[in-house]
């Protein structure tokens, strides 16, 4: 991006409108994701109420500078956009100040002096998955002393690690499936000794199984194994994306999710959504949910207790976790009638056809309405610890 193209400074602060960046991209297997998210929230953010700074961050972890056009981050021939199609240059980077008391963003190139843009009041982080959803950049952020929408860096560890986030949830007496977890070391030093240890798993739980990256998103990496001869296979996918594993038993029943969203009282629960079964998928994963865009029925065909139940569960997770601002609440209303959780999303995906900002369209909070109220609730909270 040309030194004459970058966003200029507000106006004196005494005037100024809030400045929120929305930092998007990432250097998980998610980055595509974010990207789209990211612009579905930038052109649902009020222009008359805020002034908005994209940044971008390049799949090489670069902050880079992106030009203000949604309409470019849409999935197009069934591929995802990246930061680097967005940015008119990469050779530049941005950076905050780590003084808490100056919020002075700072554009830099190879050779040239550092320019100021400006100071930014709240940054909205729509990464999802590890170096962003996972508490590492919440880190950052605490530490220039800018605020952000969403969970602090605990929670957002917690909600990123299934392992971790289902111990959690089993201390606070939330209902979990069963599960085994395989770590690198064990599987690196002792790989044998893995899969009789999820040889004996399946004995005991059936199968199939399945075997899914401990700390991914958006169904990235997940396999559905229905033999032991498809098992080695299935871990080597996930590992791809982390070197942690997590195998987890079929539940049958009906897949049901449930938003969360912080309003000044406290958190309040959305209407359920049902996520039915995908023909020509085994099961809801990538490509279901954002290339096929199969779709979830908002809100879900439950009974009026089951709501109730759900919403109450989900909250409960919310609190849990001790999250802000927003979770999505992913449940197994089982054949017997039981809920069983088996995860949270601290930033779910935000695209026009996610079921988080569905859940709450149907619920009386329209997608501008959600953005600007998780904006608010960001520039009430204090930052730091949490």
């Amino acid at each position: 991006m040309s030194s004459e193209n970058l966003p200029q400074s507000p106006e004196r602060p005494s005037a100024r409108k809030p400045r929120v960046a929305v930092v998007f991209g990432g250097r998980s297997s998610e980055h595509g994701i974010s990207v789209v998210t990211a612009g579905a929230v930038l052109r649902s953010i009020d222009r008359t109420k805020y002034d908005v700074l994209p940044i971008g961050i390049t799949q090489d972890g670069r902050w880079a500078l992106t030009a203000d056009e949604p309409e470019r981050m849409a999935i197009t021939d069934r591929r995802t956009p990246t930061v680097a199609e967005l940015a008119d240059s990469v050779s530049g980077s941005v950076a905050l100040s780590f003084d808490p008391s100056d919020r002075e963003v700072v554009y830099a190139e190879p050779g040239s002096v550092p320019k100021a843009l400006g100071e930014v009041d709240v940054v909205f982080p729509v990464l999802h998955g590890p170096y962003g959803e996972d508490g590492t950049l919440q880190g950052l952020l605490d530490l220039a002393g800018v605020p952000y929408v969403g969970s602090g860096v605990l929670s957002s560890a917690v909600g990123q690690d299934k392992e971790y986030m289902k111990r959690v949830f089993v201390s606070f007496g939330l209902p979990v499936g069963p599960y085994a977890v395989i770590r690198p070391r064990e599987w690196e030093q002792d790989p044998a000794a893995a899969r009789k240890r999820i040889a004996d798993f399946a004995g005991e739980h059936g199968w199939p199984l399945f075997v899914k990256p401990a700390r991914g998103g958006s169904s990235m990496g997940i396999s559905k194994v229905d033999s032991f001869e498809g098992l080695d296979e299935a871990i080597e996918e996930a590992r791809r994306h982390d070197p942690k594993i997590l195998v987890e038993s079929l539940l049958t029943g009906r897949e049901i999710e449930c938003g969360v969203l912080e309003f000044e009282d406290g958190p309040r629960a959305s209407v359920p959504a049902w996520i039915p079964p995908v023909s020509d998928h085994s099961f809801y994963d990538f490509e279901a949910k954002y290339i096929d865009s199969a779709s979830g029925v908002v809100p879900a065909p439950i009974t009026e207790a089951e709501t109730a139940e759900v919403q109450r569960l989900a909250v409960a997770a919310f609190e849990a976790a001790a999250c802000e601002g927003l979770v999505r609440a992913d449940f197994f209303l089982t054949d017997e009638g039981e809920f069983v959780i088996n995860e949270i999303n601290t930033m779910p995906g935000f695209t026009p056809i996610s079921m988080y900002p569905r859940m709450w369209e149907e619920s009386g909070v329209p997608y501008a309405e959600l953005v600007d109220r998780l904006l608010q609730a960001a520039m009430r909270r204090s930052t730091g610890l949490r």
